[in-house]
């Protein structure tokens, strides 16, 4: 039951066994009706796959009431067992000390928090992202695309997957031929051809589109200009890497500010592998003469998936087919998840569907090799309008990294932050802040729904905020600073202790990392971690709020809860690719 399964079943089992242990519950303490199991997938594994912990919690209370018929939690542990109803779903029960939790926490303290790495059932998997288009700006779709991938790449890397982490960008089609002749009319000498010389990118773009639509003669030299860059030839191919490689420093100045890693692997990657592709589909019979372009028709669809355009010329879907074939078969990956906005969803489940057909992929749901389709909803202006500036221009996304971190530049200026930190300090922070913001503004959402863009809420401290966040695990640090102790001498020595309600909410809140982070991988939301963050961030304010930590007698165990606290947030910071922040 710990390996990954299909979505359906991770929720059933743990609500399935919830039910039997209700049951026993009802038992074992009729007199307390409201109470609710407490059923976790097991982070120790020599506890068994799942495990039931409300017997600490009842105890408290039934003592709290005078009720004396339990000894002590481990009674309760022992009434519950014999009262469980027989099942076939639960091959043995036994009942762990109670301090099962403080020994699993207190573990994680000295072997380090990746012990707590779920263990998923896939060695490899593709996680295509991004895949901007050269030559065209990267805008907000594509940050969504960025953010959510990156996550998702990071959380299965967690979980001890080798993720080959795909830039699939846009970097060959007819769109090259005007931009070639463009850069050929522009520059008769192309060694002269640099970024500073062509400007700005997509100002060139829109000149060759321009002198396409209007001018018939330059519209047909485009087209042979195509034919030519397929066909090899060295000058094309010079001019078509010149603006490859402008287009892509464009895009490692967001990459480089968001920290994401990327492999980029371009639909012109793929190109010579598609005849022989096609070739064999058709020798399957699965590809059909349709209006004189080659398709496959997929029951369930209206229209075809159309493989050879009439003009004998690719698309999108012979490329994504082969990139497919070539995932599965070169690359041996089991699981390929593609990250892309909402509008896309109808091709990529047309080409999914032609590969089981043609026996690449197993027809049954959830069979491995499989693929995903992750798509997003759009990014909103306060006016409820796809987000542009001003004008009809789609934002720039440098310029929009850029604000968030110089407004959170500002509030720490605001705060005179900068008479006594560093300017590296300053900068750091507001970056780590600012960028972190536009991350998890983004990742917090249901990934479907469409979100709202606006900075003021993204970079407020209250609520469910990154800087909220930030700001919470910065006052962690600064409590175990201000106790003057050593945080990792104590974890060899000291002994933690969950006695108080706050704590062992806090504690059990904890254990459940590892089965969030599978829940979040399995079901390729990641707005299931942030939403544990934040509820472990208030679990720690009330703790904190009812449990003295400094100067109490309980402070050492207490300073390794803040200390564990502190470990699991970093961890939840680092999946969600945001830099944490040490001191506010």
């Amino acid at each position: 039951t710990t390996l990954l399964q299909d979505e359906e079943n991770v929720g059933n089992v743990k609500r399935l066994i919830a039910k039997v242990f209700e049951l026993s519950l009802q038992a074992t303490v009729p007199e307390e009706a409201d109470v609710e199991p407490i059923v976790a997938a097991s982070t120790v594994g020599r506890f068994g796959d799942y495990q039931c912990n409300n017997a600490m919690g009842l105890f408290s209370k039934l003592k709290g009431k005078g009720g004396g018929q339990f000894r002590g939690p481990p009674a309760v542990g022992q009434a519950i067992m014999k009262n469980l109803p027989q099942t076939e779903m639960i091959e043995s029960c036994s009942v762990a000390g109670p301090g099962f939790v403080n020994v699993s926490i207190q573990k994680m303290l000295l072997d380090g928090i990746d012990t707590w790495a779920p263990k998923l059932s896939i060695k490899r998997a593709v996680v295509d992202f991004s895949s901007p288009n050269i030559a065209k700006e990267m805008h907000v779709g594509h940050l969504r695309s960025t953010i959510i991938g990156d996550t998702i790449a990071r959380m299965l890397e967690f979980s001890h997957v080798d993720v080959l982490r795909r830039n699939h960008v846009g970097d060959w089609g007819t769109q090259f031929g005007m931009l070639i002749e463009h850069l050929f009319e522009k520059f008769p000498n192309i060694e002269a051809v640099n970024e500073t010389a062509i400007g700005d990118l997509q100002a060139f773009y829109k000149a060759s589109k321009q002198r396409f639509d209007d001018d018939s003669e330059f519209k047909e030299r485009a087209q042979k200009a195509v034919v030519r860059l397929q066909g090899g030839e060295k000058r094309y191919r010079d001019a078509w890497a010149q603006i490859c490689a402008i287009s892509r420093r464009e895009f490692d100045s967001v990459y480089d500010r968001l920290k994401v890693e990327l492999e980029e692997k371009g639909e012109s990657f793929y190109n010579t592998f598609i005849p022989s592709v096609i070739e064999g589909l058709t020798n399957q019979g699965l590809v059909e003469e349709s209006e004189g372009a080659r398709v496959i028709f997929l029951e369930g669809f209206n229209i075809p998936l159309i493989v050879v355009k009439s003009d004998g010329g690719y698309n999108y879907a012979s490329t994504d087919l082969t990139a497919l074939w070539y995932r599965l078969n070169e690359e041996k990956v089991e699981w390929i998840i593609y990250v892309t906005d909402v509008g896309q969803q109808q091709h990529f489940e047309m080409v999914f569907k032609a590969a089981k057909i043609a026996g690449w992929l197993p027809t049954e749901a959830n069979k491995y090799p499989r693929t995903s389709h992750v798509g997003f909803g759009l990014v909103l202006g306060e006016d409820g309008k796809r987000f542009r500036t001003r004008s009809t221009e789609v934002v720039r996304l440098v310029d929009l990294l850029d604000e968030a971190k110089s407004r959170s530049k500002a509030v720490l200026e605001e705060r005179e932050k900068d008479k006594d930190w560093t300017k590296e300090e300053i900068d750091q922070t507001a970056e780590a802040v600012g960028y972190g913001a536009v991350k998890y503004a983004d990742l917090k959402n249901n990934r479907l729904t469409n979100y709202t863009f606006n900075f003021d809420q993204m970079l407020n401290d209250k609520g469910n905020t990154a800087v909220y966040l930030l700001y919470a695990h910065a006052r962690i640090c600064s409590i175990i600073r201000k106790s003057g102790k050593d945080v990792e001498e104590l974890k060899k020595t000291g002994v933690l202790s969950l006695e108080h309600q706050d704590e062992r909410v806090l504690g059990l809140h904890l254990l459940r990392f590892s089965e969030i982070v599978e829940e979040a991988c399995t079901n390729l939301l990641p707005n299931i971690l942030c939403e544990y963050l934040y509820n472990l961030s208030e679990n720690f304010s009330k703790f904190y709020s009812n449990c003295q930590v400094i100067g109490s007698a309980e402070e050492t165990s207490r300073l390794l809860l803040c200390e564990a606290t502190a470990m699991v947030m970093r961890k939840c910071f680092f999946l969600l690719g945001i830099t944490p922040v040490y001191k506010i």
